[in-house]
């Protein structure tokens, strides 16, 4: 998941994107419920007022996932930052 305003959504019938409040509400719904809780996708989706649909909710998951994985097995460089200050 980037950290940019907004991220991917992969809903199949819905090319819409994720805005940075609908991102924090799923990441507070994930912290509040917990990943490994019942019927997950749901409680997100109402948690986030059913701006996602479950479906939309599990695939956004999967894709941080996916990203965390790639991120932690190397296969995503480091950004090279223009430093000003301290450190330079």
């Amino acid at each position: 998941m980037s950290s940019g305003s907004s991220s991917r959504s992969t809903s199949p019938t819905s090319d819409s994107e994720w805005s940075k409040k609908e991102n924090k509400m799923f990441e507070e719904a994930l912290a509040c419920y917990g990943v490994s809780a019942p019927n997950l996708w749901e409680k997100v989706a109402s948690a986030m007022g059913g701006t996602k649909s479950a479906e939309e909710v599990r695939r956004h998951f999967q894709i941080l996932v996916d990203d965390v994985n790639s991120i932690e097995h190397g296969r995503v460089p480091f950004p090279k930052y223009k430093t000003q200050g301290f450190w330079t």
